[in-house]
């Protein structure tokens, strides 16, 4: 039987993110972020981790991006998407006076371990 999951519902209640993985799907094959970014919030850090990478897409409103690897802040529409590995890290922000969406696909690097749930 088909499962599905609320993760607008999730999102309002463990706060800005929430992973859809390994305790939901019974696997490590892959996972998904939902996360919610609100007007004036701190910016949150966007790192998969070692062993993995992630595909980035902003679903509604726009995102601020920033962090070292950028030779300037860069504003990702609804729409766009990018892509992150391992220890690569950006900051993101709400860029304007509305929410913004995001999703990630997340997926294993080749030959890596893992260390989630």
């Amino acid at each position: 039987m088909l499962k599905t999951f609320d993760l607008a519902g999730r999102v309002l209640r463990e706060g800005g993110e929430t992973v859809l993985g390994l305790d939901d799907l019974g696997t490590h094959a892959c996972y998904l972020l939902y996360g919610v970014l609100t007007p004036g919030e701190a910016p949150r850090t966007l790192r998969p981790g070692p062993g993995h990478e992630e595909i980035f897409v902003v679903i509604s409103g726009a995102v601020r991006l920033e962090g070292e690897g950028l030779a300037e802040p860069l504003t990702v529409q609804a729409g766009q998407a990018f892509h992150l590995k391992g220890e690569e890290t950006l900051q993101a922000i709400a860029a304007g006076p509305l929410e913004a969406r995001y999703v990630a696909a997340g997926g294993h690097t080749p030959g890596a371990e893992h260390h989630h749930h």
